[in-house]
């Protein structure tokens, strides 16, 4: 596992991104190119720890077998490192780019030490796999005759479409805007994973015998709102054609509903609908499909040039706001955290191998360091109302500082008197995460819903209350991870793949022929 002294002979160097002032100029990766001796060095640090707890329940979801192709990439043994990747994630260049790594937090160097720089390696491995050609379409080996219909093409879909065409069935995704990638293609920005890596991967799917069928709404026409990526298309001019899934389920041996955690939560505050409120996720899509399209020619975006933009809420799709905002050219940015500013370090309630919970400064608050010279983030602060122009325009936002109880009291927290401010605003843009799936498809096919209206079925089996119907991703657990999507779609694919050989085996026996 790496060399036995490396972490104590090199420190954690992670792989630079582009200078701040050169990115924020284009929407192009992040990223640099890291040099080989570089990730030998830092896979040199994976130390002999016995147990790694990178592969722990707190770590990897998917069960990466991180300090085996740390080593391999310490003795340069690159190609054998891509078939241990390749053995547990579909998907490496997506969790090398957009994952947050649990399991860095989780690495037992981590106790004494920085972790090792494991997101950086796995990055690496795929890219350069891509690069030299070795990464192939597997066809399957046989065809089973069996068909399944998954609904919802980003990470948890496409995870369990790969797994299960591997296996031999016949798989459709069905998507319902006009390019495969869910989350992957419209959620997250161009400079955090460049489109041409996701299209690389669904060309080298569709090669392995899946089949896509984009402009397909799976639901009620009249259940989405104006910011739902399927009005975005008839916005547009896009035809979209409105499925029934009580057909797919009639017509396909098993049904996958991915369709994630779509219902933003909004904040229900005095004149929330003014305009130049909007969704966070309206804002990013409309930014990367103009971006696609016409590289922003088309103007069919929501533009926050020359404007004072103000982020509710952190997390990385507040921090892929900032970015975007940034990029677009606007006039200031400032970020609302509800929440207490993290500690630097761990506090005592939150050991390792806990994610630990700490301050840190995402690619775009280094960037509006960069422009603004500030952190964008204020913390311990409640959004009170949505101030008018006059001309039924948003012009700031009225806020009161607050101060957090200790765990366990009630309320939660207490508003400071004297702390109520007034914040310029010509764009607000709500990043408060999801509630859960549209309700459409589970009213349509009689699915039950847990307490928090996910799809409920349970983890493992994945199955719903209607037989041959399956749930996975974040419209079964909640929002989540990109690679708790990948760890779902496999978890689906084997659980659906052994109902399909059961109902095989009964046909087979129904009928007197032995599979």
């Amino acid at each position: 596992m790496g060399k036995p002294t490396g972490f104590k002979e090199h420190p954690r160097k992670t792989v630079p991104y582009r200078a701040p002032g050169e990115r924020l100029g284009d929407f192009l990766e992040i990223y640099t190119d890291p040099e080989e001796e570089h990730l030998r060095t830092q896979g040199a640090r994976c130390m002999d720890c016995g147990i790694p707890f990178c592969m722990s329940a707190t770590g990897c979801p998917i069960d990466n077998l991180i300090p085996e192709w740390n080593d391999l990439i310490y003795r340069g043994r690159w190609r054998e490192a891509l078939d241990r990747l390749h053995k547990t994630n579909n998907f490496p260049e997506f969790t090398g780019r957009a994952c947050p790594a649990p399991c860095e937090g989780a690495c037992v160097l981590g106790i004494i030490d920085p972790p090792v720089t494991i997101k950086n390696i796995e990055n690496a491995i795929i890219d350069r796999g891509f690069a030299e050609g070795w990464v192939q379409p597997r066809l399957p080996a046989r065809r089973t005759g069996q068909r399944v219909a998954v609904i919802g093409s980003g990470p948890a879909g496409l995870a369990a479409a790969a797994q299960l065409n591997q296996a031999g069935h016949q798989v459709t995704v069905f998507e319902r805007a006009d390019r495969v990638g869910g989350l992957l293609m419209y959620g997250i920005p161009n400079m955090k994973l460049d489109k041409a890596v996701v299209e690389r991967r669904l060309d080298l799917l569709q090669q392995e015998g899946l089949r896509f069928v984009t402009h397909t709404h799976v639901g009620r026409r009249e259940d989405f709102d104006p910011g739902h990526m399927t009005r975005i298309m008839e916005e547009r001019g896009l035809e979209i054609r409105y499925q029934d899934p009580r057909e797919l389920r009639a017509e396909y041996d098993a049904l996958l509903l991915a369709t994630g955690a779509t219902r933003p939560r909004d904040l229900p505050a005095p004149r929330r609908e003014l305009e130049g409120i909007h969704f966070a996720m309206d804002f990013l899509t409309r930014n990367t499909k103009s971006l696609l399209d016409s590289q922003l020619a088309d103007g069919q975006y929501i533009s926050a040039r020359d404007k004072d933009v103000i982020v509710i809420g952190g997390g990385d799709t507040g921090a892929d706001c900032i970015g975007t905002s940034l990029r677009q050219g606007c006039r200031s940015v400032v970020n609302f955290e509800l929440l207490e500013k993290p500690a630097a370090r761990r506090a005592a309630t939150n050991p390792w191998p806990q994610w630990p919970r700490i301050s840190r400064l995402d690619y775009s608050h280094e960037e509006c360091r960069q422009r603004f010279g500030d952190d964008p983030r204020v913390y311990s602060i409640l959004t009170k109302e949505f101030i008018d122009d006059g001309n039924g325009r948003v012009a700031g936002v009225r806020t009161v500082r607050i101060q957090w109880s200790p765990p366990g009291e009630k309320p939660a927290f207490r508003e400071i008197p004297g702390t109520e401010n007034v914040w310029k605003a010509d764009l607000v843009l709500l990043s408060l995460g999801f509630l859960g799936p549209e309700a459409a498809v589970a009213e349509m096919l009689g699915l039950d819903l847990d307490t928090r209206t996910n799809y409920q079925a349970a983890h493992g089996g994945y199955a719903t209350n209607v037989p041959g119907v399956f749930a996975a991703g974040d419209c079964r657990r909640g929002q989540s991870l990109i690679v708790w999507a990948i760890h779902e779609g496999r978890g689906a694919a084997r659980a659906i793949d052994g109902y399909l050989k059961g109902n095989l085996a009964e046909t087979c026996s129904s009928s007197g022929h032995a599979e």
